[in-house]
């Protein structure tokens, strides 16, 4: 019984220490966090360093001195007894610990962090500046992913380049380097995305990826356009200062162009690119911390976007019709005149564009001010698609080689195969993204009959199987062909 009544105690004392530890590591880490993040007024919703200094309530509430002096107020100039009706015993003073739900309901992901002193901005920036790789060594890097577009991959190499020499500039002296924003013009499935997202796997920078097509005028329903800051701040975890010098990608920006022969009020379009103006240019914008639209329950920060690079992309449907009216009206009658289908095969019409090509499709002269860099990616080529389906560090072949290479099968293509796969993608007219489609096609009933048979070793994806004239050739384990 001793024994039992010992062990018994000795577990005791150690839940009393675990529970111990525990409160000392949420004490650590709720100091932590009052270090590191901001406090926000629970009425207003605003950070300490706009709303000034707050004032501490218990159960972690905290007021600032504009809302605790309006509360005053408002109780001064009522007309009526205060102290009477307290006597009374009708109303009664409500108790701050009901308050501690909400105020423990903020996450972490809406509190705003604290500003670090200039010292260590000064000395994060030069940090930053010096990590960001040279032009060539950019173009090499999304060269392992991306086929093709050499000269889009150029511009964006070199414009992250400048983007973070202008931010490690300032205003040291009197010539101030501007802005330079982007506009991509690609036809569908030609990369525009994707050149973006593998950027922002190989930069250490925040980078933001939003959407024009939700993006709606302030008041109605639908993404307000601070929302784009909003994402920015998101990625660089509510670091205001980081999020000044980022990069936000905003993609089908042309379908914010203006409505044509409407009588409506274009809330989606011209409206969108108003409102946008002050974005691209700089200027304090305060958004949600957390959130994608403002109320009351959600803190507000203020960024500042003259430091953020803006790069926006989309495939602009029908401007191709444009640039060809424009290029055969310049000589339509004559014996020197240009056949009306003289441009109707050209592949790289887009290369032509001109910024009145841009306005005529529905964008204002303010908004492509804006973006002095305009810049073209090509349509695919049957070429271009069968190297983006081996090529590439993480090509779509390479994924179902290893996928079959788990259940140690070997998959290969013939080369014949790949050029009808490609041929088969143009007819689609989709880009690259045709080629997924395809392939999941007659990759289906060959992931589902290999796992039934463990004697498979082998299978080859021929041209006929492609074009269903016949089927893959099939071998065995231990056959010499798989051997050798």
């Amino acid at each position: 019984m001793s024994n039992q009544r010992d062990d018994l105690d000795l577990i005791e004392e150690k839940e009393t220490e675990i529970t111990k530890d525990d409160r000392k590591k949420e004490k650590t880490q709720k100091k932590n966090d009052e270090t590191e993040y901001e406090n926000i007024c629970f009425m207003c919703r605003r950070p300490e360093s706009k709303a000034g200094k707050m004032i501490s309530l218990p159960n972690d509430i905290h007021i600032c001195s504009d809302c605790m002096q309006k509360a005053f107020d408002s109780m001064g100039n009522a007309n009526f007894p205060y102290s009477d009706l307290l006597n009374s015993g009708n109303i009664h003073m409500m108790d701050l610990s009901d308050l501690t739900n909400l105020t423990n309901q903020i996450p972490k992901r809406q509190k705003v962090k604290k500003k670090k002193p200039k010292e260590e901005e000064k000395k994060e920036v030069a940090f930053d500046i010096h990590s960001i790789p040279a032009p060539h060594k950019i173009k090499a890097s999304l060269d392992d992913y991306v086929i093709g577009q050499e000269h889009a991959k150029k511009v964006i190499s070199v414009a992250v380049y400048n983007h973070y020499k202008r931010v490690a500039t300032g205003t040291q002296d009197e010539i101030e380097i501007e802005k330079s924003n982007m506009l991509m013009i690609g036809p569908t499935g030609s990369g525009k995305t994707y050149l973006v997202k593998t950027l922002a796997k190989l930069l250490n920078v925040p980078l933001a990826i939003a959407d024009a097509t939700s993006l709606t005028e302030a008041g109605y329903i639908g993404d307000d356009i601070e929302s784009v800051v909003s994402k920015l701040l998101a990625a660089a975890d509510n670091d205001v200062e980081k999020a000044e010098r980022g990069i936000i990608f905003i993609d089908e920006i042309d379908k914010i162009a203006k409505k044509k022969n409407t009588n409506q009020r274009d809330v989606s379009g011209e409206a969108v690119q108003q409102g946008m103006l002050k974005l691209l240019e700089g200027a304090e914008i305060e958004v949600p911390v957390g959130a994608s639209s403002k109320n009351a329950m959600v803190p507000m920060a203020t960024v500042n976007t003259r430091n953020i690079l803006f790069i926006c992309g989309g495939a602009f449907p029908g401007l191709e019709d444009i640039i060809k009216e424009r290029l055969n009206k310049q000589a339509s009658i004559g014996f020197r005149a240009d056949l009306k289908d003289k441009y109707d095969n050209d592949p790289n019409i887009l290369e032509k564009v001109t910024l009145d090509d841009i306005r005529n499709f529905g964008m204002i002269p303010e908004f492509i001010g804006r973006l002095p860099i305009v810049f073209t990616l090509q349509g695919l080529t049957k070429e271009m698609l069968v190297k983006i389906l081996k090529e590439p560090k993480n090509a779509i072949l390479k994924q179902y080689q290893k996928l079959l290479a788990l259940d140690e099968v070997k998959l290969d293509f013939e080369e014949e195969a790949l050029t009808a796969i490609a041929k088969k993608a143009l007819e689609r007219k989709t880009g690259a993204r045709a080629l997924r489609a395809i392939i999941e096609e007659f990759m289906l009933d060959i992931m589902y009959e290999i796992p039934k048979d463990d004697n498979i070793g082998r299978v080859i994806i021929t041209k006929d199987y492609i074009e269903h004239t016949g089927g893959p050739v099939i071998m065995m384990r231990g056959t010499p062909a798989l051997e050798g």
